[in-house]
């Protein structure tokens, strides 16, 4: 329990972008998901554009701080990779 206003309003400000997070990295999850799926069908440009979404995701959530810069790069890069070889 909060024991001055301020605390209490810093506490209402955490549950609020906890969950605002918690939905968007769920949502960056699926997406992710859905081009790794797409590209192991080998359906090559089903994955294109599902890697191309995933990777604007991704982005998205890095610049909003939902998800670290650098293991957004990291898994765009895994999943370029993952249809580079494709062909």
């Amino acid at each position: 329990m909060a024991n001055h206003p301020s605390a209490g309003k810093r506490n209402r400000q955490r549950l609020v972008r906890t969950e605002r997070n918690r939905a968007a990295k769920s949502s960056v999850r699926s997406t992710v998901k859905k081009a790794r799926t797409a590209v192991e069908s080998g359906d090559k440009a089903v994955a294109k554009s599902s890697v191309a979404s995933a990777s604007v995701a991704l982005a998205k959530a890095a610049k909003k701080g939902v998800i670290h810069k650098k293991t957004a790069s990291r898994t765009t890069s895994r999943i370029q990779a993952a249809l580079a070889k494709l062909g």
